[in-house]
């Protein structure tokens, strides 16, 4: 056989291939998104700051992912939680504060930070309180660069063997808050901060005002309640130091031991490995009508692609289709699945890892279920 033929044969069948490809992204078309929620019920706007100071909220759109560019929020759609307080001090005045059980005291200004600020981390910040089944949009990711929190306690030599790291912002508590209760502060063990920052920057830009600015702590995996926004303070406290009336209103969220009344008796508020589907597509192909799931995996110390899905209560788990594994767990990755469902009606997707290795204690108790209402199969 010559080269020649060798190589018609070789056009002809991938002629053969791309026609049939082509035939079948022809074929197969989306047709609309079914949204997800149940039947009448109203979301909150999404990207609009909601209220003020502690009972502020701006819920992010999840249903917007889809491809590897939505994977980073824009500041403007980056959930809050607390808007920013009235009482900020200016910014050319502004000092942290870094003193306690501590030799000599020091203060640092925002262009001690600005000097020393490092290369961008990606992290995925998620309210604890993350739990309106329509939307579950607290919770985005974003590009953060500010200075290893490390290099600022390198700065001061301890007065004490033992001790813990009090974080503290600036808090409004000029009124009784609806939804909170002033006085942002979290306490860590040195060891809980070894990949924590105080960022400066947010998706290259100065932190926005409701985002922390000038600098807020960001703790890579943990909740967002321990990520301190406006830091004025950063304090060494003896090893018996009370849990803040932060950590204690936020503890049954950060999955504490009941109880818990010191800051040595809390656990590292870290965010387990979870999952839920953000968008369901609908599409025809074959003359057939089906579904594609889209959804994000997040959280957790260990990557996994080992995720599976159920549509009804006892019905079969189904191993998910398109699961990447993540190249990090300190944001989310994305994941697909295609459902042709048997029957129209109201099912419950959730989701769960097939690794008893990896603690998943929101998933188990079915916390991200995501309602969806079929018509058409």
């Amino acid at each position: 056989m010559t080269a020649a033929q060798i190589s018609r044969r070789d056009f002809l069948v991938a002629a053969l291939l791309s026609s049939a490809f082509t035939a079948a992204a022809q074929a197969a078309r989306m047709v609309g998104v079914v949204p997800l929620g149940a039947p009448g019920a109203a979301s909150p706007p999404f990207g609009r700051l909601l209220g003020d100071g502690l009972d502020a909220r701006l819920f992010t759109d999840l249903s917007q992912l889809g491809n590897p560019q939505s994977l980073v929020t824009s500041n403007d759609k980056f959930f809050v939680r607390t808007a920013a307080p009235s009482n900020l001090p200016p910014t050319d005045a502004w000092t942290i504060r870094v003193g306690g059980l501590v030799r000599s005291p020091v203060a640092l200004t925002l262009r001690d930070l600005d000097a020393r600020a490092a290369a961008p981390a990606r992290v995925l910040l998620e309210c604890s309180g993350n739990a309106d089944p329509l939307n579950y949009g607290l919770l985005s990711a974003a590009d953060w660069e500010g200075i290893p929190l490390q290099a600022i306690l390198d700065r001061v030599q301890p007065s004490a063997s033992s001790y813990r790291v009090l974080v503290s912002g600036v808090d409004d508590a000029s009124r009784t808050w609806r939804t909170s209760i002033a006085g942002a502060s979290w306490i860590f063990s040195r060891d809980d901060l070894s990949r924590a920052m105080l960022a400066v920057r947010m998706n290259g830009a100065p932190l926005p005002r409701d985002h922390g600015f000038p600098v807020r702590l960001i703790v890579p995996g943990w909740y967002g309640c321990t990520c301190v926004k406006w830091v004025d303070r950063i304090e060494l406290v003896a090893d018996d130091a009370p849990a803040t009336s932060q950590m204690r209103e936020f503890a049954a969220r950060t999955h504490q031991p009941q109880g818990a009344s010191l800051a040595r008796d809390f656990l590292p508020a870290t965010i387990d490995t979870a999952a839920m589907p953000v968008r369901v597509e609908k599409w025809t192909a074959g003359g057939r009508t089906e579904y594609r799931i889209v959804g994000i995996i997040w959280g957790g110390s260990t990557p996994t692609n080992a995720l599976s899905i159920r549509f009804r209560s006892g019905g079969p788990w189904t191993r998910v289709d398109e699961c990447p594994l993540p190249a990090s767990t300190l944001t989310w990755s994305l994941w697909t699945h295609t459902w042709r469902p048997a029957e129209p009606g109201r099912y419950e997707i959730v989701l769960r890892v097939g690794d008893p290795s990896i603690r998943t204690r929101r998933l188990d108790i079915f916390f991200y279920v995501r309602e969806i209402v079929i018509d058409d199969v």
